[in-house]
């Protein structure tokens, strides 16, 4: 999909400055192209790869800027293989980095604030001739409240949620309509703040558009709030009910998952609308064995959901879970994602109940049993997997690009492999 914080950079960036934007998962990056500075945003998955390009435009003497997730909560880290690190959110300060890059006094460190999200600049024209997902991305909000153990969201947001200005949200899905035939709210949490939600809601009405979101369960249980969803043509929901153990949700600090009579009651409150459920499951937790994967896989097919994930937890650096396990000596890497030993889809770190190769595997064979061809002819025979014809003419293509890579990239390493340079870092 298209990478909306790079166009939200090139956004800020004055004009008079001339921006070029390369995307390394689809084109080849021409690193003797001329330049002044090179600006990226981490995530822990890209840090190694973002790391190995970083080194290259170090070798010609042109600095590297960083920020995002990866580059807050690992500040000093990012700094070791960039010139300048702006941490948090970078509407309030991104002048200054570029006012200090004319000035040749680029700083090793810049802290973002928390912007009043009254309408951020997107500047969408750096995907032009690149072949993204035919999908929109939109924000209309950011942050959550919800004190998750393995999340990094509320580590970046410290558990604060923001919504953006309703005029903007409306302007931008304008202007963006006739171009799309569905947008992603790529909110961290969409019912954030619920009574914030339902005004936007009520603006999207008049819009008729198709879109998903994703969201915390809580939310299913205010009707008006679903019947506004419906209305505004919500077609899909991500849910993370990441386990069935209540023991395990107390843990992880979301039994709030369980709030006035549960998943179930929640789902049927849900399907009375017709809206698709692409539900989240996560394995590694203290009370997990072989038998809850069969659990939660049985779970997502009787319930009929559109797609469903199987994955192992994984301790995000800055993350309270990153912190306990450590502590704990659980950690297999310390850095995993940095780590020459680790592969994707490798449990990073040892489980109570299984070993981690255990852990693995049956991810992996959940995603098998959910994607099997009985599984998806069943889910695709739902009347809310059905209820909408654009969702309905896609959902064996998506369920059929999802059994292909149930292992596809395991044991793929981070960063590129064919990369024959070292890391370099900062002097």
């Amino acid at each position: 999909m298209e990478p909306l914080p790079a166009a939200l950079i090139a956004g800020l960036t004055p004009k008079d400055i001339e921006v070029k934007f390369y995307d390394d998962r689809m084109e080849l990056i021409p690193f003797d192209e001329p330049t002044d500075a090179v600006v990226m945003s981490l995530e822990t998955y890209t840090a190694k790869r973002a790391y190995q390009i970083a080194s290259m435009y170090r070798l010609r003497n042109i600095p590297v800027i960083v920020g995002g997730f990866h580059a807050s909560l690992v500040p000093d880290e990012a700094a070791r293989y960039a010139e300048s690190v702006v941490i948090g959110e970078a509407e309030n300060i991104w002048q200054e980095v570029i006012d200090d890059l004319k000035h040749g006094t680029l700083k090793q460190r810049y802290q973002g604030g928390r912007p009043a999200l009254t309408g951020t600049p997107v500047d969408r024209t750096i995907f032009a001739n690149k072949r993204y997902l035919p999908i929109k991305l939109i924000e209309t909000g950011r942050g959550c409240k919800f004190p998750c153990e393995f999340c990094s969201i509320q580590s970046f947001f410290e558990r604060t949620h923001r919504m953006f200005a309703v005029d903007s949200i409306v302007n931008e899905i304008n202007s963006l309509k006739d171009r799309t035939r569905i947008f992603f709210f790529i909110d961290d949490n969409f019912a954030g703040n619920i009574q914030q939600a339902k005004i936007i809601l009520k603006a999207l009405i008049p819009l008729k558009i198709r879109w998903v979101t994703q969201m915390s369960i809580n939310a299913l249980h205010d009707e008006e709030f679903l019947d506004l969803l419906k209305k505004s043509g919500c077609k899909g929901v991500l849910i993370g009910f990441e386990s069935l153990d209540d023991k395990n949700l107390k843990q992880m600090k979301k039994s709030f998952n369980t709030m006035k009579g549960g998943y179930q009651i929640a789902l049927d409150n849900l399907r009375k609308f017709n809206i698709m459920v692409y539900g989240t499951f996560v394995f590694g937790f203290e009370h997990d064995d072989a038998d809850a994967f069969d659990k939660a896989v049985d779970f997502a097919i009787d319930q009929g959901f559109y797609i469903s994930a199987f994955n192992h937890l994984t301790p995000f650096p800055g993350t309270p879970i990153y912190h306990r396990l450590k502590q704990e000596g659980r950690l297999r890497y310390e850095h995993w994602w940095l780590d020459d030993r680790y592969h994707y889809n490798e449990s990073p770190f040892t489980p109570y109940k299984l070993t981690h190769t255990e852990l693995t595997q049956l991810c992996v064979n959940a995603r098998k049993r959910f994607y099997s061809y009985g599984s998806i002819m069943k889910r695709g025979l739902s009347k809310e997997n059905r209820a909408d014809g654009f969702m309905f003419r896609n959902f064996l293509p998506i369920n059929l690009m999802h059994r292909k890579d149930v292992s596809g990239r395991n044991g793929h390493p981070l960063g590129d492999q064919d990369w024959q340079g070292k890391l370099i870092e900062v002097s």
